[in-house]
């Protein structure tokens, strides 16, 4: 019998019946005998796997590899921010170091020109491929020799601070140098003074980079990470979904795609994860109580922290907290902690309020920072 009589050739014979017979004979393994379920789930998975794995090819090639190559090129790096005020303050270098998803502290520093009272202003730029706090360490002890520099104040803006705490115990232990102070503003002092909110960001972004292959060096995931961050500005709940304002949705792309994705001082998902989990380590009480014991050859340096007066307007991080923290690991009758609470001011952000920070910083840290800075000058070399 031929084709043309098992099968119909007008619409009229072309029944249903007929229709899902001619499906069938056509149909991949229609021939197969043994196990055809069981080899057609095994082609289907071949099939998903073969689209998965071309989706993550232009995934690595395209945005993980890219990025990987250039920061590979990074190195921390110690930058001039600003001159003493006094030549007389040669012999002191302030270092500023900034927090969370920061990379170069150069902008901070030069907001703050009241450090320049102290000495010269140097700012610390993260390597973005993670932090070793030996290694800056040692880069501003290097630099300090060279210039002839024998006294270090360090200043940690939020997390800096916790960077700052564990470079100040290597210099103070490991160094020749002298550490008159350590100045934290705004710093949470263990994983418990991170706001909620703050905290799920640093967490979903770790969790992120603890499985996900490449996720060090994606933008794009960094992207999703940031958007979702940003999703009361352009998404509200409607049942079981969201209404999206979609010009909101573009302000907030290209907000994140500005400053963080195309800066070259937006901070990689690697270095944030290592920022991070420096706050989750709760080594600043450590470094604290290092810090705070007897040392044959040199001074305590002086703890100031800078804290608003009203607590509730740091809205990352509970500043009350780490203030009980500070207290406890820093203060006391031998303690050398100093508390200064401005009024204005919020979440460690000197650039936005220049003003209230150097006057801050001008009228309550220096007369603090300036007693022990003396006091180091009049000890024996």
């Amino acid at each position: 019998m031929s084709s043309f009589d098992r099968h119909p050739s007008t619409v009229a014979d072309f029944d249903d019946a007929r229709r899902r017979e001619r499906l069938r004979e056509t149909r991949l393994g229609h021939a197969w005998g043994r196990l055809r379920r069981t080899r057609l789930a095994v082609l289907r998975i071949l099939g998903v796997l073969l689209v998965a794995m071309i989706v993550f090819g232009q995934y690595w090639v395209h945005d993980v590899v890219p990025e990987r190559e250039r920061l590979a090129q990074t190195t921390p790096e110690l930058l001039p921010a600003n001159l003493p005020a006094d030549s007389r303050d040669w012999d002191t270098a302030v270092v500023d170091m900034v927090g969370l998803g920061g990379v170069n502290a150069v902008p901070t520093a030069k907001a703050l020109p009241a450090l320049s009272h102290l000495g010269v202003v140097w700012a610390v730029r993260y390597d973005n491929a993670g932090i070793d706090t030996k290694v800056i360490a040692d880069m501003i002890v290097r630099a300090a020799r060279y210039g002839n520099v024998r006294n270090i104040v360090l200043v940690g803006h939020s997390m800096g601070g916790i960077v700052a705490l564990e470079v100040a115990r290597h210099i103070h232990l490991g160094s020749d140098r002298r550490l008159v102070a350590v100045v934290l503003d705004c710093t949470p002092m263990d994983l418990d003074a991170v706001r909620p909110e703050s905290r799920s960001r640093g967490a979903d972004l770790v969790r992120w980079v603890g499985w996900l292959p490449g996720a060090r060096e994606s933008r794009l995931l960094r992207f999703a990470v940031e958007m979702s961050v940003r999703r009361e500005r352009f998404a509200q709940p409607s049942g079981l979904f969201f209404d999206v304002d979609f010009n909101a949705f573009g302000k907030a792309a290209s907000e994140v795609l500005r400053d963080k994705i195309f800066s070259r001082d937006a901070a990689s998902n690697g270095l944030i994860e290592a920022q991070f989990l420096a706050i989750v380590a709760g080594g600043g009480t450590a470094d604290l109580r290092a810090l705070g014991k007897p040392h044959p050859d040199k001074r305590n340096p002086a703890i100031v922290f800078i804290r608003p007066r009203d607590a509730s307007r740091d809205g990352v991080v509970d500043v009350a907290y780490s203030h009980e923290v500070l207290i406890e690991h820093a203060g006391g009758v031998n303690g050398t902690l100093s508390v200064v609470r401005p009024r204005q001011t919020e979440h460690a952000n000197p650039i936005q309020r220049p003003g209230e920070y150097n006057e801050v910083i001008q009228g309550q840290v220096l007369p603090v920072v300036r007693r022990f800075q003396e006091a180091n000058r009049n000890d024996p070399p």
